[in-house]
């Protein structure tokens, strides 16, 4: 069969990596078996088209990534709460980037009225982001201006909880950092946009609630 084919091809492409890497640098897979140190945690989209490492054009052990169906930040998801943990206060990363992308699956489906089955509860948070900014996104008449404005709001969202963590707010007073960042990546031309989120006032924005510095 062709896909069986394709996938034992995948064993011979490795072999070939893993040549062409020990060729470059002799020490590169020892060197990544010691430790990882990453500066970056990125928070991203499942999506197949979009790696972390090649669109930051950075090399293995650089950024920790974590992926989900349209680089969610769910406040019960123990999974993504699990990574933000590790990846503030035992590898220290400077940096939290949630990053989406346009033509994103994720977000379209959840703008249809569809029963999606299993996918409802997840898509349901994205639906919610869609309601917090109804009034914005309405007076937008093109459906796929709406739909990649629908994405960047998804992405300032999502920092917003990062930021509404106690690890990142705790870590950020004691040492200055981590700092949260909202990019978006465009499939059509390989670029990446900085959304530009302004992090110490945001972070100020929703202390009044969401502070959970308190007694540090």
């Amino acid at each position: 069969m062709e896909i069986q084919k394709s996938y034992k091809g995948i064993f011979e492409a490795n072999k070939k990596w893993v040549g062409k890497m020990s060729e470059e640098n002799p020490d590169f897979f020892s060197h990544l078996a010691n430790e990882q140190n990453p500066d970056y945690l990125y928070i991203g989209c499942s999506d197949s088209r979009v790696h972390a490492n090649e669109i930051m054009g950075l090399q293995p052990g650089e950024v920790f990534v974590h992926r989900n169906i349209a680089n969610m930040v769910v406040n019960n998801d123990l999974n993504v709460l699990s990574v933000i943990n590790y990846a503030v206060e035992y590898l220290n990363v400077k940096y939290i980037i949630v990053c989406g992308h346009y033509n994103c699956g994720g977000i379209k489906a959840a703008m249809e009225p569809k029963d999606l089955g299993i996918l409802n509860p997840w898509l349901r948070n994205i639906r919610d982001v869609y309601r917090l900014h109804e009034k914005e996104l309405d007076t937008i008449s093109d459906p796929q201006a709406r739909y990649n404005r629908l994405v960047e709001i998804n992405v300032y969202e999502q920092c917003l909880n990062i930021i509404k963590t106690a690890e990142v707010q705790k870590s950020y007073l004691a040492k200055g950092y981590p700092r949260v960042a909202g990019w978006v990546y465009d499939l059509n031309d390989g670029i990446l946009h900085d959304l530009e989120i302004d992090f110490e006032k945001e972070l100020n924005r929703i202390r009044k609630i969401y502070d959970l510095t308190k007694g540090e």
